[in-house]
């Protein structure tokens, strides 16, 4: 059983089933009824809330029993997410297919980091956005969620590289408080992003 889905078998949802308070901001943004991908969906919380508003939602983790969660939350909210069971190293994202790809807490190390970011970026469509929220490396002195590893921590100028071609409608580096379950709880330091994909011409 891999650690994450030792995690997502015990009782109730480690995160909680509260979507994030970022992506809550600024889901907003996205047009009314679009096709969303959320990527380490995990228990559902965050795809389940933005099938609430009317989103088509399809959410890709490689734990199934998060995913079997994920589903359980949406049947309690009466709506409908689709998901996926695989590893980002191997999941096709498609070119110009996403209106919103949404990246909460989904560390990878650097390499990986990398080459999913850069998928991400060919498979929004034109004016498409990616929101993203992350832990950057001084959240190891705050110790109140996420990596371990220093490498899987995000920073602003990481993110802009990666996504380079994209417009960056909302890019932060601040600390505040995170309560989501019991997985993350306390002040935090985190990085924001929200990124458009530019229209041909």
């Amino acid at each position: 059983m891999s650690h994450w889905d030792e995690r997502y078998a015990q009782a109730g949802y480690w995160y909680g089933e509260a979507p994030n308070d970022f992506l809550r901001a600024v889901a907003g943004r996205l047009a009314p009824g679009a096709d969303v991908l959320s990527i380490g969906e995990g228990e559902g919380r965050n795809g389940v809330y933005l099938a609430t508003l009317g989103h088509r939602v399809t959410g890709v983790d490689a734990s199934a029993l998060g995913l079997a969660k994920a589903q359980a939350l949406a049947v309690a909210r009466g709506v409908v997410i689709d998901v996926v069971e695989a590893s980002l190293e191997t999941f096709d994202l498609g070119v110009d297919r996403w209106d919103g790809i949404v990246s909460i807490w989904c560390h990878l190390p650097t390499a990986l980091r990398r080459d999913v970011h850069a998928r991400v970026v060919r498979a929004l469509k034109p004016g498409g956005l990616v929101m993203l929220e992350a832990y950057r490396p001084e959240q190891l002195e705050y110790g109140t969620g996420g990596p371990s590893d220093p490498s899987m921590l995000y920073r602003l100028d990481d993110l802009r590289r990666d996504f380079t071609g994209l417009d960056i409608v909302h890019g932060v580096e601040i600390v505040r408080e995170v309560h989501e379950g019991v997985g993350h709880h306390g002040l935090s330091a985190v990085v924001q992003l929200v990124a458009r994909k530019p229209a041909p011409g």
